[in-house]
């Protein structure tokens, strides 16, 4: 009997001790330093933050969510596959009740198990986009007066570097490195003290320096926080009381432009959206076969009522009633660039059959299930501009001069190309809205780009046609544009595209979205 009350007295001991006696000593600075959050009175009214060094806990204190099982997924998901992300998907109820630490670890195991690492561009070409839809406005304006500002998360380096690095401009980052095994990973993440003695080495070189540190995290990670007690000489913390509160950062305020990523996924794998992800693939199956049937096989006039019927929304808008000023050759019709499936909307917006299209790289496969005909460029320009000549003298044409496609709201450079071959031109500005998946990829197989598409429930296209441009002895429907040099026509349509988009235009071409997005020029093989 006595024993068992000693062992009752033990525990109760216990429970006191960890709940108050150490929560205290870990939130608070062994130095007395002002512990505050920074959404209150702490850090957004320091006067002057550029002598400092902060180092903050991404997952903690800049991050809104306060889950990472979204990254793990999208990693799964896009460098795995369906397999492995359906296997993430099933175990997330018992890694939801894992300690913080084992959770961390199986999602890693589960997601990066046997992947090859030089093929790995998930974390610079997919992941940025997610991250920064997820940073507070409120932190990222912290953080922007700061002297040097470090980083620490407990995510794997390969997931944050490109975003924090390349996207936010944080000198240092500090995560946790993935163990090899021949080139691949192992799926098992560095021991903790060593990413821990990762962590002090870049906060003692950092406080040399600087001279004074400045903490940031989270009551609810408790990862590094003895270490911020140690290295640091303030504190701050930040509750998620404070973080329902802040904004998102918006777009504009982006210190580097989100003008390309990749990916198949549109959506944002919360629990409850891949959820609903998965209970939507068997249907999408369906829906996109009966969808490629129909609008292979149908003619225009049952075809356009039974995809419009199967969720498919299409919207042209034609700004003028000149649509082929020129009546020796065809349209030449000059788009920009969303998906493959461009030119097949622009045909069923016209309801014309007999409109060609020419690309600079497509799959043989796409190119063989296409129901318009494709003509592919050779980047020669002169036997372009031959060929491009030829199909403007059999019918209408379109081009996309972008030369690849682009997600974002922006538009790439222009090819003067097609000013070389027509003296009249039809801009026209396209845009597309999907749910789950993009129908674009620049790492993935283009073959299944319009299978990706078709797979959404409610896909969108907009069409609008523009007034004509004329180029030599003519004019447009407002300004003259007698004497234009081809590529003042080419500056000239991706702007009036730009325009009635709401886009900025770019200088930016084919080649920098491939190498940045896949280590490569862009060249695709005729498979």
């Amino acid at each position: 009997m006595s024993g068992n009350k000693v062992s009752i007295f033990q525990g109760l001991f216990l429970f006191f001790y960890r709940f108050f006696i150490l929560r205290r000593w870990f939130h608070r600075n062994p130095k007395q330093k002002h512990q505050k959050s920074p959404s209150h009175h702490g850090l957004h009214q320091a006067h002057d933050l550029s002598h400092h060094t902060l180092v903050f806990n991404v997952e903690g204190a800049l991050l809104k969510s306060n889950t990472l099982f979204p990254y793990f997924m999208l990693v799964a998901f896009e460098a795995g596959g369906v397999i492995r992300s359906f296997l993430l998907f099933i175990l997330y109820p018992f890694i939801d009740l894992m300690s913080y630490e084992m959770g961390m670890k199986t999602m890693a195991m589960v997601s990066f198990f046997g992947i090859k690492k030089e093929k790995f561009l998930v974390g610079k070409s997919v992941l940025p986009k997610y991250f920064l839809e997820d940073v507070g406005l409120e932190m990222f304006e912290v953080l922007k007066r700061g002297g040097k500002r470090v980083g620490v998360s407990d995510l794997p380096q390969v997931m944050i570097d490109g975003f924090l690095g390349d996207y936010l401009g944080i000198e240092v980052v500090v995560g946790r490195e993935m163990k090899m095994i021949g080139g691949y990973y192992s799926g098992i993440m560095e021991d903790k003290k060593k990413h821990e003695f990762s962590f002090g080495k870049s906060v003692q070189e950092e406080k040399l320096s600087s001279g004074h540190v400045i903490g940031i995290t989270s009551y609810n990670f408790p990862s590094h926080r003895p270490l911020f007690s140690q290295f640091c000489q303030e504190i701050y913390f930040v509750r998620n009381s404070d973080k329902k509160s802040w904004q998102t950062l918006p777009r504009n305020q982006y210190p580097k432009p989100l003008i390309f990523h990749d990916g198949r996924l549109a959506i944002r794998p919360t629990p409850i959206n891949t959820l609903a992800l998965f209970m939507w693939a068997p249907f999408s199956a369906v829906l996109a076969t009966a969808r490629l049937v129909a609008g292979l096989n149908l003619p225009y006039s049952f075809a356009i009522p039974f995809l419009a019927f199967s969720g498919l929304r299409l919207t042209l808008t034609v700004n003028n009633d000149l649509i082929s000023p020129d009546q020796k050759k065809g349209c030449l019709f000059v788009c920009n660039h969303r998906t493959l499936l461009d030119p097949l909307y622009i045909s069923y917006a016209l309801r014309k059959t007999n409109i060609k299209a020419v690309t600079y790289s497509l799959s043989r496969l796409s190119e063989l299930l296409a129901p318009i005909t494709t003509v592919r460029l050779t980047r020669d320009r002169v036997q372009d501009g031959l060929a491009m000549e030829r199909l403007l003298s059999q019918g209408d044409l379109v081009v996309c001069p972008e030369g690849t496609t682009c997600r974002e709201p922006y538009l790439l450079r222009f090819s003067p190309l097609f000013a070389e071959v027509s003296d009249s031109i039809v801009p026209v500005a396209i845009d597309s809205h999907v749910t789950y998946f993009h129908g674009t990829t620049a790492s993935g197989l283009k073959a299944f780009d319009p299978i990706f598409f078709l797979l959404n429930p409610y896909p969108l296209y907009t069409v609008r046609l523009l007034d004509p441009v004329f180029r030599g002895g003519s004019s447009t429907c407002q300004d003259p544009d007698d004497g234009k040099s081809k590529f003042d026509v080419a500056n000239h349509v991706q702007h009036e595209i730009g325009k009635a988009l709401g886009f900025e235009c770019t200088n930016l071409t084919r080649r920098d979205k491939y190498l940045i997005l896949a280590g490569n020029n862009g060249v695709v093989d005729k498979k």
